[in-house]
């Protein structure tokens, strides 16, 4: 079809976990300049508001934004998806192939427009066109380019001193948040590795939850490996300088150690270290020093997988103390430096790396503690979002690209590290709201500053879309043990009746499901299945029976308390076939379909997609247009659906809609009539 373009050159900046009610507050306060100058020269309702579908997760949300389809309809209905085998398994849903609706981006390079879709989660990857209009990058999984695929060493803590005697290498060593110094508590932790291993790529998975950390709460308490090493009198060195002292370095997840050593100023305080291969090198292949930010990004070979790869890693001095007797260092993620296994064309890969710099890793982290926030994860997430932002311009002078869809990860990641402690909860955690509010703000100033990063492409006549999949809200309560995605949901199912787990000769439960005895689960975010009979292989319920038990369920989802406010914790529970008014009906969901009440909810996921919390925040995603084509500095009243972004999408680049297409243009924000 031939329709007449309004804007030849546009890119959406997608950021995930960017919500409305936040984003206003921070702007009328003056903390988010580039946000008000996109306000001033382009279009959005006054709340900023975009209506969201549900449920309110990563991947089918995504989805929704490029295909203009509803998730009954595109398929990708959460994070993980229900195993059609077992009900007690989920997989991996972060592969284009699941999605059963067009992709606006393959209507575009069909219709000659040279498009790059940037790390958008759950859709993109594998490419679903040969098309050679269409770029890829990542997309595998939501936190960073490149995670899924080039892991190969996971972060460290490498605390040394003269009052340590041997070396120890502890693989995800917990520590108490909140602690400041975090290397003198410390246990093995072995809570919630399942669930990140599975995020990490592992197709299929089983994972019962009895507790918040069996599930959402694991992000919260993911933690780093640690070395402890003794300091000492260097030995066998070859070029060690006068006075220094050595300390060891544990790489390879284990199996290869760095000689270090920690060397003097001319003021003889001992200010920066040196790590080298080997104790017969000249020169280190990095220095640190005190108060000295991140290290370069160096190459390091890892040990892995039964092989060496040449990999990427930051070092970061935490401390070190100016008499040489003590050091803490952080050490990023090593990913392999070679690694272009997603992307599309491969050539992308060698050409940003060489003209603007390797993907520099995250912190993963010491999610809750706020000495390494401050000193690790939000500096690495800003300079994640500079290189971002640097590779995007980059390519759009290079590539010339006409339509560009942009994701980026750092406001969901901090949200699920921290934003549970933006309240005070002294009984159970002891924290400080405002310091951790602090970091709330701190991500959204930088939010402004990438966004920021594009505003020159109004002066070049692009059209400029600010858009979320959902928010991330900070609860009043303590979630109940119900629809939390990462698996199925035994605790309030298993109070209610509904759910049986086995138990051991000892009458200790354990995580096993009775299937003998199990009438229905709560499995993924939102989602009851009836153990069916004739349908699933575990089935004992009759078919005849089912209307009536899914009727009993709803009531007693309805009627259960919170324990501690003796509050309702269910808004919604619908029957599959109803769920159909919010596009989550269909074969991919559950025999019932049902939301958490507003302030029981976790960050995201098991809410309605209009839920506030604590702190100004809300689930809603945002929604702001400027530049070519669009209204300038002006509100409109009218309900933009997440449906809505890729038909008006389509209708500001002169294309066709996508085929499964179930939105409507916003018309009101066009420069003209349509």
């Amino acid at each position: 079809m031939k329709r007449k373009a309004l804007s030849n050159k546009i890119i959406v900046l997608g950021v995930d976990g960017l919500e409305p009610s936040l984003t206003k507050k921070y702007m009328d306060q003056g903390k988010l300049p580039n946000i008000k100058k996109f306000l001033e020269r382009g279009v959005a309702r006054e709340d900023l508001v975009m209506l969201g579908a549900h449920p309110t997760v990563t991947p089918p949300l995504w989805t929704t934004l490029s295909t203009g389809a509803y998730p009954e309809t595109h398929g990708v209905t959460d994070f993980f998806r229900q195993s059609p085998e077992d009900l007690d398994t989920v997989v991996y849903n972060l592969d284009s192939r699941d999605s059963k609706a067009e992709p606006l981006w393959n209507v575009f390079a069909s219709a000659g427009k040279k498009t790059l879709v940037w790390h958008w989660p759950g859709s993109a990857w594998p490419p679903t066109s040969d098309n050679p209009n269409l770029h890829v990058v990542d997309g595998t999984n939501p936190v960073m380019v490149n995670m899924s695929v080039a892991l190969k060493d996971w972060e460290k803590i490498i605390y040394a001193s003269t009052e340590i005697e041997s070396v120890l290498y502890q693989p995800h060593a917990a520590h108490k948040a909140g602690a400041g110094c975090i290397i003198t508590d410390l246990e093995v932790d072995k809570e919630g590795s399942d669930v990140f291993g599975a995020a990490l790529g592992k197709k299929e998975f089983k994972n019962i939850m009895l507790t918040h950390d069996d599930g959402e709460r694991a992000i919260e308490k993911l933690a780093f490996d640690l070395v402890n090493s003794p300091i000492k009198e260097p030995t066998g060195w070859e070029h060690a300088p006068a006075g220094a002292k050595e300390f060891t370095i544990v790489t390879s997840n284990g199996l290869a150690r760095r000689p270090a050593l920690i060397l003097k100023n001319e003021n003889g305080v001992y200010d920066r270290v040196a790590v080298y291969k080997s104790k017969k090198e000249a020169e280190p292949y990095v220095t640190i020093k005190k108060n000295g930010g991140f290290s370069p990004i160096v190459l390091e070979e890892i040990k892995a997988q039964e092989d060496t790869f040449t990999c990427t890693r930051t070092y970061k001095a935490l401390e070190i103390a100016p008499d040489g007797s003590e050091v803490k260092i952080w050490m990023t993620n090593a990913l392999d430096a070679e690694c272009d296994t997603m992307w599309h064309p491969q050539y992308l890969y060698k050409d940003v790396i060489e003209n603007v710099g390797y993907v520099p890793s995250l912190c993963n982290s010491s999610n809750t503690d706020p000495y390494m926030l401050k000193a690790a994860k939000q500096p690495a997430a800003e300079r994640y979002t500079k290189w971002q932002a640097d590779v995007l311009n980059y390519l759009i002078e290079k590539e010339n690209y006409d339509v560009i869809f942009s994701h980026v990860h750092n406001v969901d990641s901090q949200g699920h590290a921290y934003w549970y402690y933006c309240k005070t909860r002294e009984e159970e955690l002891g924290n400080d709201e405002t310091v951790y509010q602090k970091f709330m703000e701190n991500v959204y100033i930088d939010t402004d500053r990438y966004l920021g990063r594009f505003m020159h492409l109004l002066d070049k006549g692009w059209s400029i879309i600010i858009t979320s999949d959902h928010g991330l809200i900070t609860p009043e309560y303590e979630s109940p043990l119900l629809a939390d995605l990462n698996g199925v949901n035994a605790g309030v199912m298993k109070e209610l009746g509904y759910t049986v787990l086995k138990k051991d000769e000892k009458g200790n439960i354990l995580k096993e499901i009775d299937w003998e005895k199990t009438k229905a689960v709560n499995t993924r975010s939102c989602f009851i299945w009836i153990n069916l009979k004739g349908r699933n292989k575990t089935g004992i319920v009759d078919p005849k029976d089912k209307e009536e038990l899914e009727r009993k369920i709803i009531d007693d989802l309805y009627s259960y308390r919170d324990p501690k406010t003796g509050k309702r914790v269910v808004a919604l529970a619908v029957r599959n076939k109803d769920a159909a008014v919010f596009g989550l009906s269909g074969p991919e969901t559950g025999d019932i379909v049902f939301f958490v009440e507003e302030g029981f909810n976790a960050t995201h996921g098991d809410s309605l997609a209009t839920t506030v919390g604590y702190a100004d925040t809300s689930v809603s995603p945002i929604f702001i247009a400027a530049g070519t084509g669009f209204k300038k500095g002006v509100f409109v009243d009218r309900v933009i659906r997440q449906v809505d972004l890729a038909p008006t999408m389509a209708i500001l680049g002169g294309v066709r809609m996508p085929a499964q297409c179930e939105g409507a243009p916003i018309y009101q924000i066009f420069d003209e009539e349509i």
